[in-house]
């Protein structure tokens, strides 16, 4: 079954068991509020939480105290190493940000000897549901890598094949876009697109479809593909998942479904060992919450793998 809103993937992800998580940064009424939140929805088992213990026995709603693990950490790279450690060792199936600056809460993430990387790159994704579109449609890399290399795009489009085996999507079509459908060596996003493609019509990327160099507007409208003479594409205006070529666009863009788009929105970190989130400070319940669906179509899609 193909997952089509966040509704669905909530309702789908609700049979599988809850999750135990792991929060870096814990003293902080939105973090707690959301986890508690998510016990209550049935999608957390265990909230282990870290950071300063007294602020966080202040601020913990009642029920999430019954499945709490509060441990003291007083400083941000503490606070990070520690959760880190926790997760690392098998105590937790989701890593997630709290109250903690994004720098040194990913430096424990990718720390070589006592981090969770796993594959070459780590990478960021967002989901989206808009009223404008008849399916979920994916966003990466907007949060981690700056400028990714052709090396570093294979890793990211690599890091997304779980992830949507988990929503039910066997053959994701994937954008890889730029300014131009047009291939000219000034312009490398286009040349990295149409290297990924290559790639893809080889059987790189297993069932995984990806197609370009294409504009944003060839990518998600079939009425633009159309125009542009490109009906032949299996990706042009029906991506699942678009591929910046650097994360200005793809965080610009976000933020603009998120904005002009009335969009729902969920992110998740991959290729770390298990799921890790990565919220802004400013990310409501709700936001928090969907990470936390997120991951569990991450770990469903790893099991069928």
């Amino acid at each position: 079954m193909t997952i089509r809103t966040f509704d669905e993937l909530e309702r789908q992800m609700s049979k599988r068991p809850p999750l135990r998580v792991v929060v870096a940064g814990a003293d902080d009424s939105r973090v707690l509020d959301a986890m508690s939140a998510a016990a209550n929805h049935g999608q957390i088992s265990k909230a282990i939480l870290v950071g300063d213990a007294a602020e966080i026995r202040r601020l913990i709603p009642a029920d999430l105290s019954e499945i709490a693990e509060i441990i003291d950490a007083q400083d941000a790279g503490s606070c990070a190493n520690l959760a880190v450690a926790k997760a690392r060792s098998g105590a937790a199936d989701v890593l997630v940000k709290g109250n903690i600056s994004s720098a040194p809460y990913l430096r424990a993430v990718v720390n070589k000897d006592t981090g969770l990387r796993k594959s070459s790159v780590l990478s960021n994704l967002t989901l989206a549901e808009m009223p404008s579109l008849d399916r979920l449609i994916g966003a990466t890399d907007n949060g981690i890598i700056v400028l990714p290399t052709l090396a570093q795009k294979r890793g990211i489009l690599q890091n997304s094949r779980a992830f949507f085996a988990g929503l039910g999507i066997a053959n994701p079509r994937v954008a890889a876009i730029a300014a131009s459908e047009k291939v000219t060596d000034t312009q490398p996003a286009t040349t990295d697109a149409a290297a990924l493609a290559a790639e893809s019509q080889r059987g790189d990327f297993g069932g995984m479809r990806v197609e370009g160099p294409f504009g944003y507007d060839v990518a998600v409208s079939a009425a633009a593909a159309k125009a542009k003479g490109m009906t032949d594409d299996q990706v042009a205006g029906r991506a699942d998942l678009i591929l910046f070529p650097n994360i200005e666009a793809g965080n610009a863009t976000v933020k603009a479904w998120k904005f002009h788009g009335m969009a729902r929105t969920a992110s998740i970190v991959l290729g770390a060992s298990i799921p890790v989130l990565l919220n802004s400070r400013s990310d409501g319940v709700e936001q928090r919450r969907l990470g936390l669906v997120l991951a569990h179509a991450v770990i469903a899609g790893l099991e069928q793998a």
